[in-house]
């Protein structure tokens, strides 16, 4: 895969985001029910809610943004629409911790319990709830306009 070129105008297919963001989701959920390791729950968490965003993102600005900060990902949402995602920021911050701790070793003591678990999973489905309905109108995605 080559990269772009920074400044260079991205791909319009953010739903594709979408899919993906919806994939970790699922798996998350799939994981959970079938007694899988928190870790791998968490981290699914934290990864469908940076592609939504990513996805969002390329939507209302035609580029694509580099890195995992959920923080700064949704405070890019929030200049775009403060009252969609302004609810949404404690709980980015939240899930943006999950992204090295979950699969790493760490020097801190890091436990997640099956209801710490339940609760990044249900603060997923909801920020990704209120991305998929700022993306789709009556269940398909808005039409793809070429920006230039």
């Amino acid at each position: 895969m080559t990269r772009r070129r920074k400044g260079a105008s991205d791909s319009c297919f953010y739903y594709k985001w979408l899919d993906k963001a919806l994939c970790d989701l699922q798996a998350a959920r799939l994981l959970l029910t079938y007694g899988g390791d928190h870790y791998n729950i968490a981290f699914h968490c934290q990864q469908a809610i940076e592609k939504a965003l990513k996805g969002y993102l390329l939507f209302r600005t035609g580029r694509h943004f580099d890195g995992h900060n959920l923080t700064y990902l949704c405070r890019q949402a929030i200049q775009l629409d403060s009252k969609a995602f302004s609810e949404y920021l404690d709980e980015s911050a939240a899930l943006n911790d999950l992204y090295i701790e979950t699969r790493y070793p760490t020097d801190l003591p890091f436990e997640i319990d099956e209801l710490e678990v339940r609760r990044y999973l249900d603060m997923a489905e909801r920020m990704f709830a209120a991305i998929r309905q700022q993306l789709y109108e009556g269940g398909r995605p808005h039409e793809i306009v070429q920006r230039r």
